[in-house]
């Protein structure tokens, strides 16, 4: 669905930078000297410990603002902040995906923020959530937070077969190890056949992408030669990990597949570790963290990187205030809380010794340096809606061409984008 254009007198607020659209920034919505600004944080995206603290560590900060946090359910937020925008009454802060702020900006209800990038320190963010920030040319969202696949592993089945998990630096030292774990009722690697997002970051490694743009519009490019190479690598992997080829990580569940026993490595966040164990509290203490491997030791392998930025709607008549907020919680100091809080990635790639204590964590930010998002369009979300890719994956495991298939997917990309654009 196209998003609505906002009227033009918002319209306006985004070229006039950030006062307008409702009254000045910073009294806009006042009473008594004070401002009271909405922000709309998605559920679970912060503890309710972490929110406390960061809204009174904010107000005492700044006297004349005061924070009023309203939290939001993932379901159906598309198309409540899409109404939001589009009305006289939106709030002030909003959290959104780093992938949904091209749909949002594309409805011109964003406020523009590029000139502030560089007091943000915008130079070290972290490339999966800045690019997907920007559209356009000018940058829309603020990033937040950021979350990506690590490999999770057994220690004891590493060490009962002679691996060390440190050495594992690139893809050949990967399979390497994988095979050699691959023996005696092991299985190497638990790798169903439609994990498109770690295809991605093989794709991406390889130097190829998913849809590039030429102009204005944009293309499906799975039959490039360096994304069949990408694809290529994860047919290898896969090979060794006896995944259906036919389903992803959810089907079923990767984290209750590995706590049976059996497995000695999964791609997935940090946080399926904690699955794992639930399931079968045998394996606390028995499970390690180590990033994706890259192409060569110099760097780990890219990934996709989920996470939040945050906008600010052209609507709200407090834009000084909701920068004020923003600058504050995506700044230094409270990142570095967040990061540690609530096991994330911090916004910045200077920022990622502050989760050097917590090992699945530390996984994780070392490979968000390399990460990537999805391409930069809103046409994307069409592609996902019936998601190609995962069917090219399928076909290829199952033994069909890769080439013939990967033109198959490139063009239903290539389609599906244009009824979004």
């Amino acid at each position: 669905m196209k998003l609505r254009t906002i009227a033009s007198v918002c319209a306006l607020v985004i070229a006039g930078g950030l006062t307008g659209c409702g009254g000045s920034g910073s009294s806009g919505g006042s009473a008594g000297g004070r401002t009271t600004i909405d922000v709309w944080l998605m559920r679970d995206s912060v503890s309710a410990a972490f929110q406390k603290e960061f809204v009174a560590g904010f107000e005492s900060a700044h006297p004349g603002i005061d924070v009023k946090v309203q939290i939001q359910e993932w379901d159906g937020i598309g198309e409540k902040v899409t109404a939001a925008l589009a009305s006289n009454d939106a709030p002030d802060v909003i959290e959104t995906g780093n992938t949904q702020v091209a749909q949002f900006a594309q409805s011109g209800g964003l406020l523009d923020l590029s000139d502030k990038v560089g007091e943000l320190g915008g130079g070290d963010w972290l490339r999966g959530l800045a690019e997907p920030g920007a559209y356009d040319g000018k940058q829309y969202g603020i990033p937040y937070y950021a979350a990506n696949r690590v490999v999770i592993y057994r220690t004891d089945l590493f060490r009962k077969a002679g691996v060390d998990p440190a050495a594992v630096k690139t893809r050949d030292q990967w399979i390497a190890a994988t095979r050699k774990l691959d023996s005696g009722g092991t299985q190497g690697i638990y790798l169903p056949g439609q994990m498109w997002y770690a295809l991605a970051g093989f794709i991406w490694d390889e130097g190829g992408d998913l849809a590039t743009r030429s102009g204005s519009s944009w293309k499906g490019t799975l039959d490039t030669p360096e994304a069949l190479a990408g694809m290529d690598f994860y047919e290898r992997l896969q090979a060794l990990g006896r995944g259906p080829r036919d389903s992803d990580e959810s089907k079923p569940p990767q984290a209750e597949v590995m706590a049976k026993g059996q497995v000695a490595q999964i791609i997935s966040t940090p946080g399926g570790a904690n699955v794992v164990i639930e399931n079968n509290p045998e394996l606390k203490g028995r499970l390690g963290f180590f990033p994706i491997p890259g192409k060569t030791a110099a760097r780990p392998g890219s990934v996709f990187i989920g996470g939040s930025d945050l906008v600010i709607p052209a609507a709200s008549g407090k834009h000084d205030a909701a920068y004020t907020f923003i600058k504050e919680l995506t700044g230094d100091a409270w990142q570095r809380k967040l990061a540690v809080a609530m096991s994330y990635v911090p916004n910045k790639t200077t920022l990622a010794g502050a989760v050097a204590s917590d090992p699945g964590t530390a996984a994780m930010a070392a490979g968000a340096a390399a990460g990537r998002a999805t391409p930069n369009t809103p046409g994307w979300a069409a592609v996902e809606a019936k998601n190609p890719i995962k069917d090219y994956m399928t076909a290829v495991l199952a033994g069909a061409e890769a080439r013939t298939e990967a033109a198959k997917a490139s063009e239903a990309i290539t389609t599906a984008m244009k009824t979004r654009s």
